[in-house]
């Protein structure tokens, strides 16, 4: 009994400093999915899903899309042409998270931008919930709120928590999504990234990573994209009306006959899985920079060994879906 009691005290600990820290490790999901599994009749040969199920669909036999070879091109030649992950040691870098239960207190929610396209609220998030870049920094402060107890996700973007008079968030943006469906977003209607999609089933995290299995597409950024998105989707911030520009929403993955025989660890764990998941177009930034969880457990000489990768080592898979213009 004593040692039960201690358990749930460490338990409780480690969630409360993994917190407020956000540099991990971070406590577990269970037993919330990420979004639902597509159906198990699904063929391994299907395009790309239309919904929230996309993130976990195993596409590595999915037929290629017919401009592939037009959307590499363009990438490539519209900013860096090297893979590169987006987080690692330094301790601010990634995608922090809080993990809470059905005792958080929920908060209101200001919108400062785009109300009429957010979930009203009150949200679950700790006025302590860690937020992207730190408490000072100034870019898009993305604050990512997991409770396992409903198994909802609680995205907001550009967030502030202010104390007084009330109590409250703060935030340009702010999305709601039920982690057991795959409904996505209603159409035009943006999240706290600018594709409208979740940004937490995209993140590459310690943990599954160091386990050797990623079963999950993985979110990414390009710095030119068209001004149309592909579902599942459903708002587009492009800057050009190219067909040869990526679209928000298209998927990619790492050809078949990339070797991975000179990567070792969990940067071989995370090339693997970009063959059989993926990678999904989340939002502009920096040419193939895709995301991660903050962690400290992360390291970066083994990470380093995926800025190797070429871009031209990807190509683009089909969707179910069709490119919608903006």
């Amino acid at each position: 009994m004593v040692l039960g009691v201690l358990g749930t005290l460490i338990a409780v600990v480690v969630m409360v400093a993994s917190s407020a820290s956000a540099v991990g490790p971070y406590p577990a999901l269970s037993p919330c999915p990420v979004f639902p599994d597509p159906p198990a009749s699904l063929s391994p040969r299907a395009p790309s899903l239309p919904t929230e199920a996309a993130w976990n669909q195993e596409i590595s036999k999915a037929p290629r899309d017919p401009r592939s070879n037009a959307y590499i091109a363009y990438i490539n030649s519209h900013g860096g042409d090297d893979l590169h992950p987006d987080f690692g040691s330094p301790r601010p870098y990634g995608f922090p998270y809080s993990v809470v239960s059905a005792d958080q207190q929920p908060l209101p929610i200001n919108y400062t931008a785009y109300g009429d396209e957010s979930d009203a609220g009150p949200f679950p998030v700790p006025a302590k919930a860690p937020v992207e870049g730190g408490d000072g920094s100034d870019g898009d402060r993305h604050v990512l709120v997991v409770d396992r107890s409903a198994c909802r996700l609680y995205e907001l973007y550009r967030a502030f928590y202010v104390a007084k008079p009330r109590p409250h968030w703060n935030a340009d943006s702010g999305t709601e999504w039920d982690l057991r469906s795959a409904a996505r977003r209603p159409e035009g209607w943006t999240s706290a990234d600018a594709a409208g999609l979740p940004i937490f089933p995209g993140l590459v995290r310690y943990d599954e990573a160091a386990a050797g299995r990623i079963e999950h597409a993985i979110r990414v950024t390009f710095e030119s994209t068209r001004n149309a998105w592909v579902h599942p989707a459903s708002h587009c911030a492009g800057d050009t009306s190219d067909p040869s520009a990526p679209p928000m929403g298209l998927r990619l993955r790492l050809k078949a006959g990339y070797g991975l025989g000179r990567f070792r660890s969990t940067a071989r764990t995370i090339a693997l899985a970009m063959k059989r998941y993926g990678l999904i177009v989340a939002d502009n930034g920096s040419n193939w920079f895709f995301s991660g969880t903050s962690d400290k457990r992360w390291d970066d000489e083994n990470l380093n060994q995926l800025k190797q990768i070429p871009g031209s080592a990807f190509e683009v898979v089909k969707s179910r879906a069709s490119v919608h213009s903006c």
